[in-house]
This record gives structure tokens, sequence and C-alpha cells, in this order.
């Protein structure tokens, strides 16, 4: 079995909902720092970080029969795991690193939409 480490128990304390804003503050800053030069060092620590987020929220969410939604933040788990394999091709090519601030954009957008609505109902 996996030891959850301090910071994954400190995490999970929260609601869904409340973690899914942690994450959103994370795509907020990781989209400001897509334009900036010397912010490759400062994005790596953030990028995987989300991912460990995803990774703390996501059974929660299929938990709570949330399945829809919670296969959505999967998509976005890959999106960033693609980031970080092909992390110096994207940061050393001008348009790749246009197309990954879109997708940051895109991505900020529905967490929070997803962050601000409760949980589809399996009965409806």
């Amino acid at each position: 079995m996996i030891e959850v480490t301090p910071e994954q128990q400190n995490f999970t304390q929260d609601d869904v909902s409340t973690r899914l804003h942690h994450l959103a503050a994370h795509l907020e800053q990781i989209q400001s720092l897509w334009t900036e030069t010397s912010s490759q060092d400062l994005m790596m620590p953030l990028v995987k970080e989300s991912r460990y987020f995803l990774e703390w929220t996501v059974p929660d969410m299929v938990k709570a029969d949330d399945i829809d939604r919670a296969s959505e933040l999967v998509d976005l788990g890959r999106v960033l795991t693609h980031w970080l394999f092909h992390w110096d091709k994207i940061w050393s090519d001008t348009e790749q690193k246009r197309v990954a601030q879109g997708q940051t954009q895109d991505w900020l957008r529905r967490v929070l939409e997803i962050a601000d609505t409760q949980p589809e109902s399996l009965s409806a």
C-alpha cells in the first residue's frame, strides 16, 4: 500500500470543490508563466503538483458518481503528462507554447466550471 504523504492528507481534507479551486490557482499561475522566458523552472513544479491534485481528487469524484466530469479531469492529467514528456520541445517552439497556453486557458475555465457546480446525479 502506498503511504499517504502529509501534503496529500492536508489536500484531501478539503472538499472536492475547494481542491479544484487549488488546481485552478495552479493553472492560472501556469497560464501567466507561459509567456515569460525565465519561468520554465517555476512552471515544472506547478505542472507536477497539478497532476497530484488530480490524482488526489478524481477518485473522490468517481466515488460520488461524478464519472463524466472526473473523466474530463483525467484528460487534463493526460495533457499535463504530455507537457512533461515533451517539455523541452514545447518550451523551445513558440507555436507549441502558444498552443499549450491556450490549452491552459481552456482547462482553467473548465476546472472552475466543474468546481462551481454540483455533481451530476445519476438519477436524472
